[in-house]
């Protein structure tokens, strides 16, 4: 049932947004050069690496200087990357990677293997499911930047205070992963996005 559901939202997404994906192209093609997708590998379900796509946000080579970006004093982001953050126009393209099987619409956000390295045996049961593009997680900490930017040492609270509050957070949709969490996450980030 919730791999149909993928498929419905992948592919109605898709069609429907064609045009603000043309134009959110457009936009990064004569921003700042360089390329108009970011792919990154990424862990997904029973821990196999999978190429992630999202709109780049940032300044090229940026990913060398650290994999945490932290609000709007992180000098790596572009402009247009701040507008496309801020209303996760940024993640569209990870609908593709829906389509393709590697991710869901829900599920929990995908990581980069260097945190997924740090995992207990307890927290690695996320990768039991499909990542994906939205979760309880992400409408929690829905300004993860902003926290992450008011703190001297980013990583640090990410490694010992978020990432573990995101991952038990994560349990309450593994542990049910129905229908109508589905839709009730759905909700939960349409409401996150307006608020």
């Amino acid at each position: 049932m919730l791999r149909f559901l993928d498929l419905f939202f992948s592919i109605l997404g898709l069609l429907v947004l064609l045009p603000v994906f043309i134009l959110i192209s457009l936009i990064l093609l004569f921003d700042s050069g360089g390329g108009i997708f970011f792919i990154q590998s990424r862990v997904g379900k029973d821990n196999k690496d999978f190429r992630m796509i999202k709109f780049r946000t940032m300044r090229q080579h940026a990913e060398q200087s650290g994999s945490l970006t932290v609000g709007k004093g992180d000098p790596r982001i572009t402009p247009v990357g701040r507008i496309l953050r801020k209303t996760k126009l940024d993640e569209l393209p990870q609908l593709i990677n829906v389509l393709k099987g590697e991710m869901s619409v829900v599920g929990p956000r995908p990581e980069v293997r260097k945190y997924v390295d740090l995992y207990t045996a307890e927290q690695r049961k996320v990768l039991s499911v499909r990542p994906g593009i939205t979760d309880y997680a992400s409408i929690e900490y829905f300004n993860e930047n902003e926290l992450l930017a008011g703190t001297e040492d980013p990583e640090k609270l990410y490694i010992e205070k978020i990432m573990p509050e995101k991952l038990e957070l994560n349990r309450k949709f593994i542990g049910e992963p129905t229908a109508g969490q589905y839709f009730r996450i759905l909700l939960g980030t349409i409401r996150a996005l307006f608020r």
